[in-house]
């Protein structure tokens, strides 16, 4: 499912039953970027039943060139996480 899809199925829900196309567009953007300057600020985002956004950092290493074999530094740097609540993990 992409972004257009996404806005597609939350304005299909029952519940929306007053949204328009773009209301449901504003509230994915709207979320989206609460999400990622909430994460980014360093601050978890949990939703019950659903997951959790972090930040990690990742240690520098030292890796591989897989087409020559040379031994390369990989720096450190910090990434998003997602892990999945347990109802989640349950439906699977």
């Amino acid at each position: 499912m992409n972004k257009k899809e996404l806005i597609e199925a939350v304005l299909k829900e029952k519940t929306l039953t007053n949204f328009t196309k773009k209301d449901a567009e504003n509230f994915v953007n709207a979320f989206i970027d609460t999400v990622r300057k909430t994460v980014k600020k360093g601050d978890d985002v949990s939703l019950v039943g659903f997951g959790t956004f972090t930040k990690v950092k990742r240690a520098a290493r030292t890796g591989i060139n897989p087409a020559t074999g040379e031994k390369i530094k990989i720096k450190a740097k910090t990434l998003p996480k997602f892990r999945p609540g347990k109802a989640w993990k349950e439906m699977f």
